[in-house]
C-alpha cells in the first residue's frame, strides 16, 4: 500500500471513530506509520487529508449500495436486500457520521463528498422505484423522489436510534417498517 493510501485510510477510520475534530494529524500519522513530512507531501493539511478520505468512503459506499441496487430481482427486492444488507449498526454510517459533524457541514471541500453521496443515493433508489411503477410492480402513485427520501432516511435514522439505545433493534425496526411500507404500494 502506498504512503498516500496509508494516509488515507487511517484518515477514514479515524474520521468514522473520531469526527472531523477528533481526527488529528498527530492520530493519523501514528496509525498510518507515515512521518509528518510525508504526510505534508502528499497533502496541504488536514482538511485536504480528511477531504480525500471522505471521498473515498462515499465511492466505498457507493460501491456497496450499488451492489445491492444492482443486483437481479425485482425493484422491491433490490430495495429490500440495499435495506437488509449486514451492517456494523452501532458504528453508524461513515457519510452519515460526517453530515453531523459541523466543521465537515461548515465547510464546502468536506461537505461535497457527503451531500454528493446522499444525492446518488437517493436518485439511485428513485430510480428504482420508478422502474417499479413503471413495470406495474408499484401503484402508479407511487412518488420515486419521496420513496427514496424515506429509505434513505430510514437507514441513516436507524443507524442514530440504534446508536442511542445501544442496540441494533431500533434500525432493524425501522427497515422493517420502510419495508412494510414499501409492500403496501406493491401490485399483486
Amino acid at each position: 500500500m502506498s504512503t498516500q493510501d496509508r494516509l488515507i485510510e487511517s484518515t477514514q477510520a479515524l474520521l468514522w471513530e473520531r469526527g472531523y475534530v477528533g481526527t488529528s494529524p498527530k492520530a493519523v500519522q501514528q496509525r498510518s506509520g507515515v512521518g509528518q513530512g510525508s504526510m505534508y507531501h502528499h497533502f496541504t493539511g488536514k482538511p485536504d487529508l480528511a477531504a480525500a478520505a471522505l471521498r473515498r468512503s462515499a465511492e466505498q459506499l457507493r460501491g456497496v449500495a450499488e451492489a445491492d441496487l444492482a443486483a437481479p430481482g425485482t425493484a422491491y427486492d433490490r430495495i429490500a436486500a440495499y435495506l437488509l444488507r449486514d451492517r456494523d449498526v452501532l458504528r453508524g454510517c461513515p457519510i452519515g457520521r460526517m453530515a453531523q459533524d459541523p466543521e465537515v457541514a461548515a465547510d464546502p471541500l468536506l461537505r461535497t463528498p457527503v451531500q454528493e453521496t446522499f444525492d446518488w443515493l437517493r436518485g439511485r433508489i428513485a430510480g428504482l422505484v420508478a422502474e417499479g411503477r413503471t413495470a406495474g410492480e408499484f401503484d402508479p402513485g407511487v412518488d420515486p423522489a419521496d420513496t427514496a427520501a424515506v429509505v434513505v432516511a430510514v437507514v441513516q435514522g436507524g443507524y442514530v436510534l440504534a446508536r442511542a439505545a445501544d442496540s441494533a433493534e431500533p434500525f432493524e425496526q425501522a427497515v422493517r417498517g420502510a419495508l412494510g411500507l414499501l409492500a403496501a404500494h406493491r401490485r399483486a
